[in-house]
Formats: structure tokens, sequence, C-alpha cells
């Protein structure tokens, strides 16, 4: 499974994106799919993530109720829309494919990387 993150951009403090990651094959569309993020100097952490068929989403606290995380699994295309998005927001974004149909955290659980999209948020 290839793994394509766009959507990436510069944006000010309050404004929004949508991330998309697109799969190239349509088995993932069998598995949960989550978004973390890496800022510079941090580790990478957990965004959000959503089952194989989007009827569980999970997200981190800091994002909740900002950023909406979906999927069209005839596209094998899962979407995040972030919103009020703040400085502390900029970092490279990576989607990934779990090894299951659900999956939550836990990074060992997924199986493939996309390269990640850089989102900056400026003040």
């Amino acid at each position: 499974v290839q793994l394509q993150a766009s959507g990436g951009g510069l944006v000010q403090a309050g404004g929004s994106l949508r991330l998309s990651c697109a799969a190239s094959r349509r088995t993932s569309s069998n598995n949960a799919v989550g978004w973390f993020r890496q800022a510079p100097g941090k580790e990478r952490e957990f965004v959000s993530s959503i089952s194989w068929n989007g009827g569980t989403t999970l997200y981190a606290d800091n994002v909740q109720g900002r950023f909406t995380i979906s999927r069209d699994r005839a596209k094998s295309t899962v979407y995040l829309q972030m919103n009020s998005l703040q400085p502390e927001d900029t970092a490279l974004y990576y989607c990934a494919v779990s090894r299951f149909a659900h999956s939550g955290r836990d990074q060992t659980n997924y199986a493939y990387w996309g390269q990640g999209t850089l989102v900056t948020v400026s003040s």
C-alpha cells in the first residue's frame, strides 16, 4: 500500500485546511487509518483515527472539536478537516494505514505510512 498525503500549506491562525490521504490499493478500505504529526524537535504524536467503515473515530485531546476525520472508501481516501488552526498545530502531518479494522493511538499498529504533508500556521 502506498499513501499520498496532500493538502498542507501555510495558513493564518484561525484558518482551515483539509488534508487528504489517498491509498494505492482498495484493500486499505478494510483497515483503520490514522493521522499523526511531528513538530520540529518533538516526537511524532497521534492526531486522529477512523475505523475501516468510518463508524468509529478518535481524536487527540488537543484537536478534539477542531478537527474532523472522514473517509471515502470508494476512493480509498481519508480526509482530515482542520479548523481553527493554531500555531501549535504546525507540523508535518502523516497518514498511516493500520493492520487492523480499528486502531487508535498506538503507532505500532500502523503498517504503512505516507510521506507527510507540511502544515504551517502563522500567528
